[in-house]
């Protein structure tokens, strides 16, 4: 099976890889993958099957044995072999950002000059942790040597979603490789096209077969079927928290070690004191960026009251400046929402927000970039918006963002924490002590102050109350992909 030979899709991996090896399914069975932004197939995808996944376990697990060419590896090898991908990863960050861009519809300048370099950066990192995750010596009794090893969890799941599918799912094959584990991956089915080429490179580098495995497919299908198979010892996924929340429970039948980043609706606070042409700028960087497709968007922009009116004609004048464009243009900065469905549920979205009183402010329909196809939708903005309406409550997933007032700090922690989810904030301000005291008060995994949507590898991400558990990115990560043996020697 091969895809289609245009200058776009020439160079794409389209099959399976397990084993080293891009292979179809065992039941032939395809899925097509679309370019959100012309509406257009791009290729036929391998759909994995449980057999597929049996195939991968095998193949994954007999990276564990020792004497395999994976286990033989020292630490340092390991991060070479890491270090090798990131800089292939660096290299050719025009192919495999155009391919992210037209399976993803975001714009080349994110997938390129951001998200690439982004998931080398992470390699990079977590290269450099591997053989120093070590256990400790722990003195218990006079007549006995006891200590602690940190051992590789084994087969690692790793589940990821499709606003981000190259690095989110580096972020979790990272860390896992560098403590020794072998990864199954599985990139959501809209937008596999990139970590299959990351696989591609893998290879290329000298990663050992059936230490990264790709397995494209249905969630219901896939996903189940690792989340269920007793070879697989841990589970890795980032998504929607509906689907955390039936992962975890299907995860307890044969108690895999989980980890979740789910969903948020994040607080965006600013203060009248603040930098406003600073923050306004902000705040579209927040909820725009990646079309608003990001867990960690900024899709709820608090105000006080003193403030909002100004900083409300600084948003707006920006936000009508920003027109949706072809995501391959270099200029373009707000690219196609990724599937023809997800475009259908932000404009649900739109509607309800008019239909419960919000006031649009901009945007709010869907926009043409003169080709009369494509999943775009406008920049839109509502404000005066109550905490009780859905787009103030729920994740919406796509460039809208909900303006609510507030009148002081206490006011603006009480609006920003009125939410199941705890995944991100800011708060923008001059008074230094107002920032770290909010920074505090703020039930959520990352809080940043004076700007927005900054990440580094070596700072741990994740989220408080439904936004899940456990941490990517930063020494912490590796507690997820890692277990803890104790020994005790007699003297």
């Amino acid at each position: 099976m091969t895809a289609t030979a245009t200058p776009e899709t020439a160079t794409i991996q389209n099959r399976l890889f397990i084993n080293g090896e891009f292979v179809d399914a065992r039941s032939g069975e395809t899925f097509a993958t679309i370019n959100p932004a012309t509406e257009e197939k791009i290729a036929d995808v391998a759909s994995a099957g449980t057999e597929d996944i049996d195939l991968a376990v095998k193949a994954a697990r007999a990276q564990l044995e020792p004497g395999s060419e994976w286990q033989k590896m020292k630490p340092r090898d390991r991060a070479k072999v890491l270090w090798r991908i990131a800089d292939m990863l660096m290299a050719r960050a025009d192919e495999i950002g155009r391919i992210e861009t037209i399976d993803n519809g975001k714009p080349i300048f994110e997938s390129q000059y951001v998200d690439t370099p982004a998931a080398a950066e992470c390699l990079y990192y977590f290269a450099g942790w591997s053989g120093k995750n070590t256990g400790e010596t722990i003195p218990v009794a006079d007549n006995a040597f006891t200590y602690t090893l940190r051992e590789p969890i084994g087969v690692v799941g790793a589940i990821t979603p499709w606003n981000f599918p190259l690095m989110m799912a580096i972020w979790k094959i990272a860390p896992a490789l560098a403590c020794g584990n072998v990864v199954i991956s599985k990139p959501a089915s809209n937008t596999s096209l990139s970590l299959l080429k990351f696989a591609e490179y893998a290879k290329e580098c000298g990663l050992p077969p059936g230490v990264l495995n790709v397995v494209p497919g249905r969630g219901s299908v896939v996903g189940n079927a690792i989340v269920d198979h007793p070879g697989i010892d841990a589970i890795a996924f980032t998504g929607s928290t509906e689907v955390g929340k039936g992962l975890m429970a299907r995860a307890a039948k044969t108690l895999k070690k989980v980890s979740l980043e789910l969903g948020g609706k994040s607080p965006n606070i600013v203060f009248a004191d603040a930098d406003l042409d600073a923050a306004a700028k902000g705040a579209l960087n927040a909820i725009f960026y990646g079309k608003g497709e990001v867990c960690a968007a900024g899709s709820r922009l608090l105000v006080e009251e003193s403030a909002h009116e100004e900083l409300m004609a600084k948003v707006c004048e920006r936000a009508s400046k920003m027109v949706a464009g072809d995501p391959l243009h270099p200029k373009t900065r707000l690219g196609a929402i990724v599937s023809k469905e997800q475009m259908e549920s932000v404009m649900s979205y739109i509607d309800a927000g008019k239909q419960e009183g919000a006031k649009l402010v901009c945007g709010g329909e869907r926009a043409d970039i003169g080709t009369g196809k494509g999943y775009f939708i406008k920049p839109t903005i509502f404000d005066d918006v109550q905490p009780e309406h859905r787009i103030a409550k729920e994740e919406i997933f796509g460039p809208v963002l909900a303006t609510l007032r507030f009148k002081d700090a206490e006011d603006a922690i009480a609006k920003g924490n009125a939410t199941v989810y705890g995944l991100a904030a800011a708060v923008w301000t001059k008074d230094v002590s107002k920032a770290h005291r909010i920074a505090r008060s703020i039930k959520a995994g990352a809080v940043w102050v004076n700007t927005y949507n900054l990440y580094d590898p070596a700072l741990p991400f994740g989220g408080f109350k439904e936004s899940g558990f456990g941490r990517d990115q930063g020494r912490v990560a590796l507690e997820k992909y890692t277990q803890t043996k104790s020994v005790w020697v007699n003297l």
